[in-house]
């Protein structure tokens, strides 16, 4: 139940990573990965037992902020090629 803090805030900085530069943006994942990695260890108490926690919830956080970047791309092309009328699947039409 504690990893739900990193996945959920991973998946939402990743939302938000589409609107940072992309020269920045492996900079602004890499401190956002490492921040919100070291403030959900502390959020949900880890930090009580060790600091080794954090050792785990920081690659959580990057990979939940790559997925919900990913994620998010793939939403707003898929939405890009349907106004513009672009057939995804490979059949023809009738």
């Amino acid at each position: 139940m504690g990893e739900l803090v990193p996945i959920a805030s991973g998946l939402v900085a990743g939302l938000l990573l589409g609107w940072t530069a992309a020269g920045r943006r492996p900079w602004v994942w890499l401190a956002v990965a490492v921040g919100l990695g070291l403030l959900a260890t502390v959020v949900t108490g880890e930090w009580r037992v060790s600091w080794a926690f954090v050792l785990f919830d920081i690659p959580l956080v990057a990979l939940s902020a790559a997925s919900g970047f990913l994620l998010a791309r793939k939403g707003s092309l898929g939405s890009l090629r349907s106004r513009a009328g672009v057939r995804t699947d490979n059949t023809e039409s009738p």
